[in-house]
């Protein structure tokens, strides 16, 4: 377990936004849950001048970048350039002192740099070097993203650090393997380190990549110019950098009687967790939140509760923050919060919602509705489309996420933002409706 000095371990906090009254015999208790992480050696989402650091500074970390270098990456030959060029600039981007590795990416998983299994530590030298061998990536073979992310996870374990980290760049779809093939490396990575996904291009499946962010609690997107890659890149490892601590996960305790619903993160973006929770104890269920830096993120839960009469109210849930180890011993975190039950004849009080509950309610059905309205788009549904996608655009005026309603902008034409009355666009880029899918699940924050 790697050691931080006391200046650079963010502290972590637990605030709970919920309506706890409910009327005689009600038993669903929603709340959403901020968890905050400050205090690290982070500025925003990035770090300022990473290759700064003295090997040592912030937390041990390893970092492995796929590079697809499949056939179809020479089609046109600037995106095989381009992506040479985001990946050294993601390495320019490593702190000092931080091991990594380039896997190029085919129907087979072959290292680049540094190679026979290893992992190269950052330094002038290194850093060179790799950006030496990347000058020889060349196109051509398959496409098997599974055995790509199982060379990173053995490469990854080599290295006793605290952060385990991946980033993934694929322009096709995964055609030489299964996809329970895909799902097995997917569920075998799982816990074992976190990746970033991204799409360059516009011949990939938004499914896999999302699918693969989702597993390993990573980011995806797409990057439909293969000259915007290394902008990118530089943004995803000045995130991956300033990650200072790994496997945290949220505790949930329930009472005797009392079951979870659901648990799933609701900001930056839409992630469910519900399925994802490893018992812990009597009552308690541990759900996986990945790496934190200085960030925040919401997460709405639902309890249910047994029914009780007016005037009584009991403890509905207790949320904490642990890293559970792999000896069985748990890190407390030190962050905690309470969700109440309270029955009341108080009609107002019951009935009312509160404002980040229906918000984010609102957000996780608007990246649900435009899922199914593209997916209806696709089979040749246009009623059926243009019911779900009118609905989105009204769930993002009415939620203020202008970004989602600009890429909607693209797919529809809005005649009533506010009933949501649109008209399915007669041709829609396809880097546009590839972008809406993808950034689907993002989300904008409740205002306090």
């Amino acid at each position: 377990m790697a050691i931080f000095s006391k200046s650079s371990v963010p502290q972590f906090s637990v605030d709970v936004y919920q309506n706890e009254y409910l009327p005689e015999g009600g038993r669903e208790v929603n709340a959403v849950v901020t968890v905050t992480a400050t205090g690290g050696g982070t500025i925003g989402s990035a770090v300022a001048a990473p290759h700064l650091y003295s090997p040592g500074e912030g937390p041990s970390a390893a970092v492995v970048l796929m590079v697809d270098c499949s056939g179809s990456m020479d089609y046109p030959p600037t995106k095989m350039r381009n992506a040479r060029d985001a990946t050294a600039a993601a390495i320019d981007t490593l702190r000092d002192g931080v091991h990594f590795a380039v896997v190029a990416g085919t129907h087979l998983a072959r290292e680049v740099y540094p190679g026979e299994g290893r992992l190269a530590v950052a330094g002038p030298d290194t850093r060179e070097q790799a950006k030496q061998a990347l000058r020889k990536l060349s196109a051509g073979g398959g496409t098997a993203i599974g055995t790509w992310l199982r060379r990173a996870d053995r490469l990854l374990a080599s290295a006793d650090v605290a952060i385990r980290h991946g980033i993934l760049l694929t322009d096709g779809r995964n055609e030489h393997e299964s996809p329970e093939d895909l799902k097995a490396a997917l569920d075998a990575c799982a816990g074992r380190f976190t990746c970033d996904a991204r799409g360059v291009g516009t011949d990939w499946e938004v499914k896999e990549v999302t699918g693969i962010a989702s597993a390993l609690l990573g980011t995806a997107d797409i990057v439909a110019d293969p000259a915007g890659l290394a902008a990118d890149f530089t943004q995803m490892m000045e995130t991956a950098m300033g990650k200072e601590v790994a496997d945290v996960s949220l505790r949930l305790w329930t009472p005797a009687g009392a079951t979870v619903t659901f648990v799933k993160q609701v900001a930056p973006t839409v992630e469910e967790l519900t399925g994802r929770r490893t018992e812990a104890g009597p009552r308690a269920g541990d759900y996986p939140l990945g790496s934190w830096g200085d960030e925040s993120r919401d997460y709405h839960l639902c309890v249910e509760v047994p029914p009780a009469a007016v005037g009584q109210e009991m403890l509905a849930a207790r949320v904490s923050l642990v890293i559970p180890h792999a000896d069985g011993s748990v890190q407390n975190l030190g962050a905690q919060g309470l969700v109440r039950a309270v029955w009341t004849d108080d009609l107002a009080a019951s009935t009312s919602i509160n404002p980040q509950v229906a918000h984010y309610t609102g957000q996780a059905e608007l990246a649900e509705v435009i899922q199914e309205g593209l997916d209806l788009r696709k089979v040749g549904d246009m009623d059926g489309a243009t019911a779900k996608l009118g609905r989105a655009v009204q769930l993002a005026s009415a939620s203020g996420n202008a970004d989602t309603a600009k890429l909607l902008a693209k797919v529809v034409d809005v005649v009533d933002t506010a009933t949501g009355t649109v008209r399915l666009k007669a041709k829609v880029e396809e880097a546009d409706e590839m972008t809406l899918e993808t950034r689907s699940t993002k989300t904008v924050r409740v205002k306090k």
